[in-house]
């Protein structure tokens, strides 16, 4: 597969481990993983490599998740790029806040491999098929 053809993930997460497995199984997955430890970088970043899918935590040391995808939703030049928003938080309503804040996904950590690959495959693929 040529590089140019990979999917590129962005993905937004401090903690080194969560960000170690999000990028292994992108990478044995066929996707191109960029990462990002800052919240605040995110949204710049995004908007320099116009990444195919966010994977978002939200819980994030200098700006909430929640904030970042609403910034994210809210830039005409970025607002197409689907959010998949990853979180240790699992009570209704903060799904309900997480949908609200615009991203198109929630799953709750820990992940499930198969469910998070076929996540961001969806998720992917439906970006892909509106441009």
């Amino acid at each position: 597969m040529a590089g140019s053809t990979l999917k590129k993930v962005l993905v937004v997460e401090d903690n080194p481990l969560n960000m170690k497995l999000f990028c292994d199984l992108l990478d044995a997955f066929g996707f191109e993983a960029v990462k990002s430890e800052d919240g605040l970088r995110a949204v710049e970043m995004a908007k320099d490599i116009h990444p195919d899918l966010i994977i978002m935590d939200i819980q994030l040391p200098d700006v909430s998740g929640l904030d970042l995808a609403r910034w994210i939703k809210d830039d005409e030049s970025v607002r197409d790029i689907p959010i998949l928003a990853v979180t240790a938080f699992a009570m209704r309503q903060d799904e309900e806040d997480v949908l609200e804040a615009g991203c198109e996904a929630y799953m709750t950590k820990p992940i499930q491999m198969g469910s998070f690959i076929k996540a961001v495959e969806e998720l992917t693929a439906r970006r892909e098929r509106a441009h």
